[in-house]
């Protein structure tokens, strides 16, 4: 399912995290939102996604921030180190959408990409809810993201 508005996304890659400690957390500083990517190939690097979890919400000083968690490599599940089961129960446990990509064959990329722009819309109503609108009610603004680039950080 495609989104109904029209968002433009600028999207920055980060294969060597590890490497650069200081870049990483000026991205974080400056991402409205993040892809936590791992490898269902490699348990390693699905353990890495808890301490780039915990230091996003640290930099940007809040208790939770748009994410979704992403395992990648889904075309590679005969080399599956990490379940589905372990993704979703991670997901639930940080408060984040949950999808298995393929960035090889193009297998749900959009649909991660997506569901990344509803969170971090979602997070930016619930911070500036419409003039009326009631308690917990998150009114659509038709043109909220147009003309307006989000910055999204593939972790």
């Amino acid at each position: 399912m495609f989104l109904t508005l029209p968002a433009k996304k600028s999207i920055r890659t980060s294969p060597h995290f590890h490497t650069f400690s200081a870049m990483r957390e000026q991205y974080m500083r400056t991402g409205e939102g993040f892809l936590l990517v791992y490898s269902m190939t490699s348990r390693s690097s699905f353990e890495e996604i808890s301490t780039y979890y915990h230091q996003i919400l640290r930099v940007k000083d809040r208790d939770q921030f748009p994410m979704v968690l992403v395992a990648n490599k889904c075309d590679l599940e005969q080399e599956r180190e990490i379940t589905t089961a372990e993704g979703y129960a991670f997901a639930r446990e940080i408060g984040c959408p949950f999808v298995e990509t393929s960035a090889k064959q193009r297998v749900n990329v959009d649909e991660a990409f997506n569901d990344l722009v509803r969170e971090i819309r979602r997070f930016n109503k619930e911070l500036n809810p419409l003039p009326g609108s009631a308690p917990g009610h998150l009114a659509s603004q038709p043109n909220d993201a147009v003309g307006k680039g989000c910055k999204c950080v593939v972790m």
